[in-house]
């Protein structure tokens, strides 16, 4: 079970945050059968909607941030720009400005993950997000590394949801907002699971 940043562990209740596609359940529990130890940092890593009472402190931030910005990226242009944000009201309008969001109200800090255009590689829109999505799968692993609960709420290429963010935020017009994350203590526990599909896969050719 995950602890949080002062080793105690959190309050966890199990939890069914939306209804499970047909056969999915079980077909996850076949899936998470026999996982290679040395990828459970990866197959930990769930989506967390619920979280519990505590702050994230600003040294997890920084860690944060600091394994986001560790991501590949496009000729090293770094378009990645974070807004970090605590403040509960500013929390509850990027919620209700996002379907499905509603987990930032309960979280401790939420990352607006954006891209600089101007900043990507060849200025190209493609560049940016896969820096950007690079950045974010990063900070999701590092969150599970620190004990914390996280979830990767998208953004683009929504327009409604990308304008109602650069309004609640002053966002520049060069800057895109790609995704909101929630971050904070878990609420819900979930078992660690692959979906790997070897159908998926073709060697050396299609």
């Amino acid at each position: 079970m995950p602890r949080n940043l002062e080793g105690k562990t959190p309050a966890i209740e199990d939890c069914h945050c939306a209804p499970a596609r047909s056969g999915f359940q079980s077909t996850q529990t076949i899936m998470s059968e026999n996982l290679d130890p040395e990828l459970q940092f990866i197959f930990g890593r769930r989506s967390i909607r619920r979280f519990a009472p505590g702050e994230v402190g600003e040294g997890a931030i920084d860690k944060l941030l600091q394994a986001a910005m560790a991501a590949p990226s496009a000729a090293a242009s770094d378009p990645w720009r974070f807004i970090v944000v605590r403040n509960r009201t500013t929390l509850e309008k990027l919620a209700a400005a996002l379907p499905f969001g509603g987990m930032l109200t309960q979280s401790s800090v939420g990352f607006v993950v954006c891209g600089d255009i101007e900043a990507a590689h060849d200025r190209q829109l493609s560049y940016l997000l896969q820096d950007c999505s690079a950045a974010i799968e990063n900070l999701l692993l590092c969150a599970h590394a620190l004990g914390l609960g996280g979830c990767w709420l998208g953004v683009h290429p929504r327009e409604d949801r990308m304008e109602k963010l650069k309004a609640i935020l002053s966002i520049p017009h060069s800057v895109i907002p790609v995704s909101a994350v929630a971050i904070g203590l878990p609420g819900e526990r979930k078992e660690p699971r692959t979906r790997f599909k070897a159908g998926y896969v073709h060697r050396e050719s299609w």
